[in-house]
């Protein structure tokens, strides 16, 4: 069985090359760039991880987190270029 993750990315470079690595290991991989189309992507395609960054055109990450987390019981990784320790967490 091949593990299906949703990228969540608006940095279109940044989300190929995720892709790219993470299809070489035998991961089904699709993209959606934009936040305020991610939580109906996430919810209809169930997949089972999200990897989702936190500065999305649209929504914010933390946004489509809260809006998914009691219907989508996948995992969701938190992905950001924010350095702030807090964001770290």
């Amino acid at each position: 069985m091949t593990l299906r993750i949703l990228l969540v990315e608006d940095d279109q470079r940044l989300a190929d090359l995720t892709a790219e690595y993470l299809r070489k290991n035998d991961f089904e991989v699709t993209i959606e760039p934009r936040g305020d189309t991610a939580e109906q992507r996430i919810l209809s395609d169930n997949p089972e991880l999200v990897i989702l960054d936190v500065m999305l055109p649209g929504k914010d990450g933390f946004e489509v987190c809260r809006a998914v987390r009691d219907r989508y019981k996948g995992v969701i990784l938190m992905l950001t270029a924010r350095d702030e320790d807090l964001d770290q967490i």
